[in-house]
Order: structure tokens, then sequence, then C-alpha cells
């Protein structure tokens, strides 16, 4: 009896902290894990709506950082800790991969988009794509777009304009923004009678109206890039795939946009 208590204590002594460390790896550690996104301001809804259905699904929760794509591809060149980025065009995701702030192998594209002409919502008779009824409307306001040079949204609507023969007529007449969706607030605000911005912007905005779309054919194909950074932590990627499934599909097309198999 006394050696049958004496191996139970033994047995007690060794199993308990087995059962403890079992305990702890046992425990579920998704509610404390992160993703850190830099993603393109024109993807904000989207993405937001993306990540909460990705955090249900997974338990991990995605920090997002949306602003210029140019701003966002100078902070991961500088060092900024980031797991993912999503750039608004193919020009500033080579940028970064040739920086060596991305993985090249993971690039994908999830999403397409396409350019419209937006004015305040209570100014929504069609726009003709020709000088006189751009300089009609915009009156002594000014277009509100994108930088030309850095927003990959203004560097479309300057391609898009030039080739519609329209770029000489408004040149003068711009309001450059740092973003696109600032581009969209100062119209929806009613600062200026014009702005060119996504499609996908417009389809979120309730005070602005679509007065003119902007043919395809105009620009070059309007794509959203995804990579990993070199630092990303383990499964990163998985983002990236879900957004190519069902429910990451649905937020995409909610957001006015076009997935990308």
């Amino acid at each position: 009896m006394n050696i049958s208590r004496s191996a139970m204590t033994l047995l007690r002594s060794l199993l308990l902290p087995l059962i403890a460390l079992a305990s702890l790896s046992g425990s579920p550690a998704s509610g404390a894990e992160k993703l850190t996104v830099f993603a393109a301001a024109s993807l904000k809804d989207a993405l937001e709506a993306a990540g909460e259905a990705y955090a249900s699904t997974t338990g991990t929760r995605i920090v997002f950082s949306f602003a210029g794509t140019s701003a966002l591809a100078r902070q991961l060149e500088a060092g900024a800790p980031a797991d993912l980025f999503f750039s608004a065009d193919q020009h500033w995701m080579d940028h970064v991969a040739r920086a060596g702030a991305v993985d090249p192998a993971t690039v994908a594209i999830v999403a397409t988009n396409s350019l419209v002409f937006v004015a305040p919502g209570n100014q929504a008779s069609p726009l003709a794509l020709d000088k006189h009824a751009i300089d009609a409307r915009l009156g002594g306001g000014r277009l509100a777009i994108g930088e030309p040079d850095s927003v990959p949204a203004g560097r479309y609507a300057r391609e898009a304009l030039t080739n519609l023969g329209l770029w000489s007529a408004v040149e003068a007449k711009l309001a450059p923004m740092e973003n696109v969706r600032i581009a969209l607030a100062t119209v929806a605000r009613g600062e200026t009678p014009l702005g060119i911005v996504y499609a996908s912007d417009a389809a979120v905005e309730d005070d602005v109206a679509v007065v003119a779309s902007i043919p395809r054919d105009s620009h070059p194909a309007i794509v959203y890039p995804a990579a990993a950074t070199f630092e990303a932590q383990e499964g990163a990627v998985d983002f990236i795939a879900f957004l190519k499934g069902p429910e990451g599909r649905k937020a995409l097309i909610s957001a006015g946009l076009q997935p990308v198999d």
C-alpha cells in the first residue's frame, strides 16, 4: 500500500509539469497574432471588410496602414515594419521589389479598377468627354486628381486625359492631391466641381455622383498587386490567398473592385 502511494505520488510529480506544459502549448495564440498591412488608400473599404472576415475565420488580426502608394513604398524602403504591401499599380510594386523591400516570388494581382469623373452629389448631370464641356463644368474651379508624378490614380488620369486629347485643356486647372481619397473628399465637400477617381472610390461615397466613365483603353490597366515583405510572419501570404476566395472576392466586389483569379 505504501509502495503504491509512493508510486502515485511520483507519477503525479512527473505528470503535473507535462500537463501544465500541454495546457500552455494548447492555449489559443491566434488572439495575439496580427499582421501589419500597408495598403493603397483606394483599397480601404475592401480590405477592412476582408480583414474582419479573415480575423473571424483565422483568429489573426490585421492592422492596416492606408496611404498613398508612393508614400507607403518609400516607408518600406526606409525599413518600416510590415508584413504585406498592397500597391495601386505595378510601377511601385516593381520599385519596392528592386529595392529589396518585398519578396518578388509572392507578388500577386488581387483586383482591377477603372476611372470615373465625379461631381458633388447635387450636380449629377452627365459630362461629355470634350474640352468645351469640361471647361464649362469647371468654370473657375479646379479638377481634383491624385498627384500625377507620384500617385497611381493621378498617373492613370494623366495618361487617360492625354490619350483623349484633354490634358492640355485641364493641366493648368488641376488640384493635385497626395492620394485619391483626398481628391474624392475634396469633391464630396464641394470644394472642386470635378474630380477623377477610381470607380471603387465613387461607389463608397454618397456625396458624389459619377458623371462620366473614362474608357479603359485610354490608360494602362489599373491593377492592385500585393506581396509579402522578406520580414513577413509565416503565413502572411494566406491573406492574399483569402482575397481570391469567396469571402475575399465578396469584399472586393462590394467595394466596387473587380477580383482577379
